[in-house]
C-alpha cells in the first residue's frame, strides 16, 4: 500500500481489536513498516501495519465558518 508522506491529511480505516472497523482521519505524522501515527480530531492514533485495511490522501478540511 502507497502512502502519501508525513504531513499529508490521510483518512485510515483499519480494524480495532473488537473486530469493528473505524477512521482515522488527519495529519499523518509518520509511518513505517509496524505503524501509521495520524494526529486527528480525536487526538493521536497509532495504528498497526495489519490492521490497515484502506487509506489514501484527502484534500485539506474546509475553513470553519465564523
Amino acid at each position: 500500500m502507497n502512502l502519501p508522506s508525513p504531513g499529508a491529511r490521510v483518512v485510515v480505516r483499519y480494524i480495532l481489536p473488537t473486530g469493528q472497523a473505524t477512521d482515522a482521519l488527519g495529519e499523518l505524522l509518520s509511518a513505517d513498516e509496524q505503524t501509521l501515527v495520524v494526529d486527528g480530531k480525536h487526538g493521536i492514533a497509532t495504528i498497526p501495519r495489519g490492521a490497515v485495511i484502506a487509506a489514501k490522501e484527502v484534500p485539506p478540511a474546509p475553513p470553519r465558518r465564523p
